[in-house]
């Protein structure tokens, strides 16, 4: 059983295969007790995965808020699009449903955002002003937006198009693993992706986040953009975290 403390917060990070929680001192960016890792229920419903969240809160005896990053784009709890998830998300406001499963106040934000509030307080960019954009590369391309260390939520640049092609399809950590890319294959297509959005926003500084970027010695070097490149340094404990800041506005 899990101490409460003012300073911490269950998080919980819903993955494609997973739905990962801990408590988080919030404070220092550091999990309280060992994660628990659920996989993810098939099909995905609302229902279903509200299950998993309860079973979360019910393993850690938990009675405090839960802060909950979910891959979507998510306005005043409610689910807004479902690109890597269920449809049947859409519409559904899962801050109103998971509240009703745990009893417990919720805090509902996508799963980039959640990712890129631990890398500016915790990680990589916790020195850092001006424009950070967090990018994780994995099912597919998430991305968290920072303007003088404050949260721009829901960009979903992973979404744009180049040359009539969503960015996502060629230059997600799934799309190397699909295409059964080499790592400077690979490269190649993150680095026209990246070019594109230093095009458009002129950032200060590119997180790049994700399972890949655990093996960022292989690709990093490959990349030709005048904006610094820099891994992810949270890892796998990114969203649990950054959805635990976010019960306190971040």
């Amino acid at each position: 059983m899990a101490a409460i403390h003012e300073t911490t917060v269950l998080g919980i990070d819903i993955g494609g295969s997973g739905i990962k929680g801990a408590p988080v001192d919030v404070e220092r960016g550091v999990l309280v007790a060992d994660r628990l890792r659920i996989p993810t229920p098939q099909p995905a419903s609302p229902e279903a995965v509200a299950q998993v969240i309860a079973a979360q809160v019910e393993h850690f005896s938990w009675s405090g808020p839960v802060g909950c990053a979910f891959p979507a784009v998510i306005k005043d709890g409610v689910v807004q699009t479902a690109a890597n998830i269920d449809k049947s998300w859409i519409g559904i406001d899962g801050r109103k449903l998971f509240e009703c499963y745990t009893k417990c106040q919720i805090t509902l934000l996508n799963d980039a955002d959640a990712a890129g509030l631990a890398e500016m307080r915790f990680g990589a960019g916790r020195e850092e002003s001006a424009l950070v954009i967090m990018l994780t590369l994995g099912t597919g391309i998430g991305s968290a937006l920072f303007m003088d260390g404050r949260l721009v939520p829901n960009t979903e640049l992973g979404h744009l198009v180049i040359r009539g092609k969503v960015a996502e399809a060629r230059a997600s950590g799934l799309a190397r693993s699909q295409q059964a890319l080499s790592w400077k294959a690979w490269a190649k297509w993150v680095d026209e992706y990246l070019r594109y959005v230093e095009d458009l926003l002129s950032p200060q500084l590119f997180i790049l986040g994700g399972g890949v970027s655990k093996k960022h010695d292989k690709y990093l070097h490959h990349f030709t953009t005048d904006t610094t490149v820099v891994p992810a340094e949270m890892c796998n404990d990114a969203g649990i975290v950054g959805a635990a800041i976010a019960t306190s506005g971040g």
